[in-house]
């Protein structure tokens, strides 16, 4: 992959309640840029030594403290209809309860479709109407308030994912990164492998379920750490059909954040060049077939084949 695993991901802009009135933080290249702060790094050392930080600054020390978290894989979005729904004052007062985030709620779009990972199992269904799902929130199989007691970095994390959706997508994207074979974490991977599996079957079924128009309790996945993309293949027929799907952890960085898992009818595999707001990729038309290099951009609704 030539490309930094951001490149295909546009830029986004967030509204931040800062000192007397909105400055803008936007997320580029990877990382979140405090507009209206000219000089982050100066500030951010004068804090260190007791001065006042500012929200802006407190983002992007979040952000950085972040974007390795593999909780970050565990409450964020599995798809693009799948919301993680909690606001900064909801977290605001779990805080001055002191109490921590022992409840969750996602909406998702009528026929979408959900997948969740705890205690050892996968919990899958199916929205028949937009509507919101309710439950314990757990991390790594684990129930939050196990996790969270007298760890107020759970509940900045909560604050960051809350600030957008599309924020949500970054960081996931960020933290996939940083445990594939190309970032800082990729040599003690195999130490993370439950956690990065499940975030991978999480984002991949629904994927393929859009894909091939099939029920995503079908999808059998796998972390694939060798040399190539992986595989796709398809075995038995109807209902007794199971797709085996095994992909690297780069794949939710490169393919999946930016939106890329499904275009035109091509399930994509892998991103060989990316420059906002076109990419090369090499994506399957069906399970079992060579991939194919096409040329997508991303318009108003979405990536679309431009050239084969």
């Amino acid at each position: 992959m030539i490309s930094p695993w951001w490149a295909a991901l546009g830029p986004v802009d967030i509204q931040v309640s800062c000192g007397s009135g909105e400055h803008r933080v936007r997320w580029a290249d990877g990382t979140p840029h405090a507009l209206e702060h000219p000089d982050p790094e100066g500030e951010l050392v004068v804090a260190a030594l007791g001065g006042d930080a500012t929200p802006c600054l407190d983002l992007l020390r979040t952000w950085e403290r972040h974007c390795d978290d593999l909780v970050v894989l565990a409450l964020g979005p599995r798809s693009a209809d799948d919301l993680l729904m909690i606001t900064t004052a909801e977290i605001d007062d779990l805080v001055d309860r002191q109490q921590p985030p022992g409840r969750y709620r996602r909406r998702m779009k009528a026929g979408g479709q959900f997948t969740s990972y705890g205690g050892g199992s996968f919990t899958t269904g199916r929205i028949s109407g937009a509507g919101a799902i309710q439950g314990r929130l757990k991390i790594g199989g684990v129930p939050a308030r196990l996790v969270t007691e007298g760890d107020p970095g759970r509940h900045e994390l909560l604050r960051l994912l809350a600030l957008s959706t599309p924020l949500q997508l970054r960081l996931s994207g960020a933290v996939a990164h940083a445990w594939s074979a190309h970032g800082p974490h990729g040599d003690r991977a195999d130490r993370a492998k439950p956690a990065l599996t499940a975030a991978l079957t999480g984002r991949v079924a629904p994927a393929v379920a859009r894909w091939l128009d099939m029920d995503f309790t079908q999808v059998e996945t796998a972390l694939h750490a060798g040399v190539g993309w992986g595989a796709i293949e398809l075995d038995g027929l109807a209902a007794e059909a199971r797709l085996k799907v095994a992909l690297p952890v780069s794949w939710l960085a490169w393919v999946w954040a930016p939106g890329l898992a499904v275009v035109d009818g091509h399930f994509v595999v892998g991103v060989q060049h990316a420059a906002w707001p076109t990419a090369q990729v090499l994506a399957l038309s069906a399970p079992g077939r060579d991939p194919v290099e096409l040329t997508v951009r991303h318009e108003r609704t979405g990536w679309s084949v431009v050239r084969r």
